[in-house]
């Protein structure tokens, strides 16, 4: 069921009036919203038969050039399974390859610490989930610099706090003063203490996806884990046609978990792809199947996410490019493809490749979300904070990202008719001349009518003026520094606090300060 922002306020101040209900208004942790389930259409923007040229040259790719699997034991289960294997280079039978992605649910629960948190992934459902992996934060000062683990947790604190986001990720930016390899356990301890809502798992190597196990087996229960999804971790092939030994690592800790992958290429198109659109999905798709495929020898029927990440280069200095029109032809492009195989998939929101959370930004969110909630994406990742190309997370993009969320929610969750009869007759009540804004029908929607921002700026130039003339970018670090003063912790229980903590020292005692 969808909840628009004011059924969520009403129901947080029956709940609490006073200070509680008022907090709630501001968007901290009551107002918290369930899986967006879409009742809009999904857009295809090809016939079924461009669909099914670009699907049968991804399986010919794989039969004719095959994709690299650079790990002995994943060589070993694809021979197992009758692949063709020569050296480190696996050719895939199309009969086999299908058979494989077809043990894949369409829909599964991600289950978070909070029950009232975990959220439905594939199907019509669809969540919002923050940025990822930024070594530089755009600070409440406006300055550019090396990521905290201080940011880290405000991060997650903010993901915590905002109604429309479904997931506290994990690396919103790197703590760069803790030890590499040291980070991670630090990184899931901010992502499980600060938010109760459902995360992400670390791939940098084996030892560290087993740790991140390690610590979601404490807060969920060992025997918990190993069936029930409580994280996503993101996989990325190397493009063109390359899986690596790092992330086949961490495939088989989490899918033997029944834990979900993101299977994702990372193609920059016209530099890892061709130059051409409808090419590099061809591409792309061959490589995510591929991953996803693996994970079935891992563990038959795990719930996996089929994903993509493609963004085009500028053909003048090879630089990513955020918001361009080809990687939102792109995304209807895998979204046909994974209702085809009836997969759940992943795709980007609101990366961009501006510098600051300027015009810029927005043009380059806006053409990238509409294409995500049209093409029918279920885990709609870098949905706050992604600036620089991903290099750089911002507390004013994080906070305005996020109310910007609020009305793609909105958006998505389609026309609601359930007052129109009231409306109607509120025209009667009312008549030629008059106003609606003393109706009963007026009073009891107006909080619920319309998408009611707090962010944007809708005064007089006069009132604006008056205020500070402040620009967008700046209201957003003041919505930030607001929530983080509004932030209450949800507490973990006294003895899964502690044992998180003893975990940590323990690991802590045997990892390097450097890595090797």
């Amino acid at each position: 069921m969808n909840a628009p922002a004011a059924e969520v306020t009403e129901h947080a101040n029956r709940r609490g009036g006073g200070r509680l209900g008022r907090k709630a208004l501001r968007g901290t942790p009551m107002a918290s919203f369930p899986t967006l389930v879409r009742n809009i259409p999904a857009y295809q923007m090809v016939p079924d038969e461009a669909v099914e040229l670009i699907h049968q040259e991804s399986l010919s790719i794989l039969e004719e050039v095959g994709c690299e699997f650079r790990d002995d034991e994943a060589i070993a289960l694809w021979q197992a399974a009758g692949a063709d294997v020569s050296e480190t280079r696996v050719r895939i039978d199309r009969a086999l390859l299908m058979e494989l992605v077809s043990k894949v649910p369409p829909e599964f629960t991600l289950n978070a610490r909070n029950p009232e948190r975990s959220v439905r992934v594939g199907g019509k459902n669809s969540i919002f989930v923050p940025m990822y992996g930024a070594p530089y934060v755009r600070d409440l000062d406006n300055v550019r610099r090396y990521g905290t683990l201080a940011d880290l947790q405000n991060f997650h604190k903010l993901a915590y706090m905002a109604p429309a986001l479904h997931s506290s990720s994990s690396i919103i930016c790197e703590p760069m003063e803790i030890a590499v390899p040291k980070r991670h356990l630090h990184i899931i301890h901010s992502a499980l203490k600060h938010s109760d809502k459902p995360f992400m798992g670390i791939v940098t190597s084996r030892e560290r996806a087993e740790d991140t196990m390690a610590m979601a087996g404490i807060v969920f229960g060992e025997d918990f884990v190993r069936d029930n999804p409580v994280l996503v971790a993101i996989t990325n092939c190397n493009s063109p046609l390359v899986w690596d030994a790092t992330m086949l690592d961490a495939m088989k800790v989490y899918a033997r978990h029944n834990q979900p992958l993101i299977l994702a290429p990372f193609a920059l198109c016209g530099a890892s792809t061709s130059a051409s659109a409808v090419g590099a999905v061809a591409q792309v798709n061959a490589e995510a199947l591929a991953g996803v495929a693996f994970t079935q020898l891992l563990r038959p029927g795990s719930p996996q996410i089929y994903g993509q990440f493609m963004v085009t280069v500028d053909m003048k200095t090879g630089a990513p490019m955020g918001g361009t029109p080809e990687a939102a032809q792109m995304m209807y492009l895998m979204g046909a493809l994974a209702r085809k195989y009836r997969l759940p998939w992943r795709t980007s929101g609101f990366h961009v490749g501006s510098k600051l959370n300027d015009a810029q930004a927005g043009y380059e969110a806006n053409m990238l979300m509409h294409a995500a909630i049209l093409a029918g994406a279920n885990y709609i990742w870098h949905s706050a904070g992604w600036l620089e190309a991903g290099l750089t997370c911002g507390y004013s993009k994080f906070a305005t990202d996020c109310e910007q969320l609020v009305g793609w929610y909105k958006y998505a969750g389609g026309l609601p008719f359930d007052d129109f009869k009231e409306a109607m007759a509120a025209i009667r009540e009312v008549g030629p001349q008059g106003h609606f804004l003393g109706t009963q029908h007026t009073l009891e929607h107006f909080q619920s009518a319309f998408f009611m921002p707090s962010i944007m700026d809708f005064n007089s130039y006069e009132q604006w003026k008056a205020e500070g003339a402040k620009d967008h970018d700046t209201r957003g670090r003041e919505k930030a520094r607001n929530m983080l003063a509004d932030y209450e912790e949800p507490k973990l229980d006294d003895g899964i606090a502690d044992g998180l903590k003893d975990l940590i020292a323990l690991r802590e005692e045997k990892l390097p300060d450097s890595v090797s």
